[in-house]
């Protein structure tokens, strides 16, 4: 496998343009004219460089639900989004709540070659919410967790949640909260607001995010852990966070690329591609969380790509099942909602996408484009919009909600440790 490349005139996060070599899957030099013997050119003009992106929110769904993903096709979506890592959640059969679970999925990963893969640990035993998992043995094991999460389901009991933030301090890991009180969302269907009462349907309060963030931030401060919040999508949620942060608790918290551009007047059509937990918000919340992370309230962006079979989604709205695929679009649209409109650099999408999603994870040698890093490597073109189509994506499932929607940009390859997964636009269909 040749893992030496010599990337020429990329476009650089401060400016200018450069050349980058790389050896042996490692980033030997970054200048004007570096040549190696033997390695393979990269016309580069006219792309960004970024630092490989990094998904703190990805559901791979193998094991037990191959029908909507596996880590091999959840990957390669990944690497046609320009994601050289993902974080997989552990909503899987069995669920991912012991060392052997999430050292398969680490295992799986390895052999699939198109991105790390780091398994996210269940808080709870079966995400059951009743008593805490194995955090010491999967923290201890080869697949070494960090965070852990019973994303799908809140951690609903206040002294769970509290004892889950005291143990992983211990090495400090960080509780990935999925900030949803069920009493409040019981039987809801969308957000709760004007569509929702015009078109019928059981509302899902945005308080019923706010409250459990407030509640978790709190004990966070009182234990002194650190607290990650999942898909944050309300104005409260911001404010919260905001307020928490200026108080100096350890939280930091993530938003969908759906979060950031669609709205629950989308949902009118009935067209369950748009259902997600949490749902599609109002364009006051879309401004919010736009603001949120454009002034750091907001860490990062995190796909929380859902795949599912086709007729999870082919149905009546109330029976469909939550969730969207996102890896191979949320480059795109993060280009459209916060670079295009002014609200962030490509600097700032490097940070957003890449070095504060491994730094949150502590996923070693990502986010940076510096001489002695591993090659992990995006480069995207800004320059050429186009409508999004099922040919753009390469897991399993199709459920985008951006089908026929123009998007800007495209990534033109993506580079792991390395090895070229995306060529010239196109997903390197075998890693030689």
């Amino acid at each position: 496998m040749n893992r030496n490349l010599v990337i020429t005139g990329a476009q650089l996060l401060g400016g200018g343009s450069a050349d980058i070599a790389i050896e042996d899957g490692v980033i030997v030099e970054i200048g004007a004219g570096p040549t190696r013997s033997g390695a393979r050119v990269v016309d580069a003009a006219g792309l960004v460089a970024l630092p490989g992106l990094v998904d703190l929110h990805t559901h791979l769904r193998e094991p037990g639900f191959e029908a909507s993903e596996t880590v091999l096709t959840g990957t390669q979506a990944a690497a046609a989004g320009g994601f050289t890592a993902v974080f997989a959640m552990p909503n899987t059969q069995p669920v991912a709540d012991t060392a052997g679970v999430v050292e398969q999925e680490l295992a799986l990963g390895e052999a699939a070659g198109y991105a790390t893969v780091q398994p996210i640990g269940a808080v709870t035993v079966g995400q059951k919410g009743e008593r805490l998992a194995e955090l010491g043995a999967m923290a201890g094991s080869r697949a070494r967790v960090r965070v852990f999460s019973d994303d799908g389901f809140c951690v609903w009991d206040p002294l769970i949640m509290r004892r889950a933030l005291e143990y992983v301090k211990a090495f400090d890991g960080v509780i990935a909260q999925h900030a949803q009180d069920p009493r409040l969302t019981d039987g809801a269907q969308m957000n709760e607001g004007i569509v929702s009462a015009e078109l019928g349907l059981a509302g899902w309060p945005a308080v019923a995010e706010e409250s459990i963030i407030a509640r978790d931030v709190l004990l966070a401060e009182h234990v002194g852990s650190r607290l990650h919040v999942c898909h944050l999508s309300t104005a409260g949620s911001v404010d919260i966070i905001r307020w928490a942060k200026k108080r100096g608790i350890r939280v930091t918290a993530e938003v969908t690329p759906h979060h950031l551009l669609l709205t629950d007047e989308l949902v009118r059509d009935y067209h369950a591609r748009y259902k997600a937990n949490p749902p599609l918000r109002t364009a006051e919340d879309v401004t919010a969380v736009r603001e949120g992370l454009a002034d750091g309230t907001i860490d990062i962006v995190a796909t929380d790509h859902a795949p599912h079979p086709a007729e999870n989604k082919a149905c009546e709205w109330q029976v469909a099942a939550n969730g969207m695929v996102g890896l191979e679009s949320a480059l795109r649209v993060v280009h459209q909602s916060m670079v295009a409109t002014g609200m962030l650099d490509w600097a700032d999408v490097a940070r957003v996408m890449s070095s504060a999603p491994a730094g949150i994870g502590q996923l070693q040698g990502f986010g940076s484009l510096e001489v002695g890093a591993p090659a992990h490597v995006t480069l995207y073109d800004p320059s050429v919009p186009g409508v999004f189509t099922e040919a753009d994506l390469h897991g399993r499932s199709h459920n985008s909600p951006y089908l026929g929607r123009d998007l800007p940009g495209r990534v033109q390859w993506t580079i792991h440790g390395g090895v070229v997964t995306v060529d010239d636009g196109q997903l390197v269909q075998e890693l030689v």
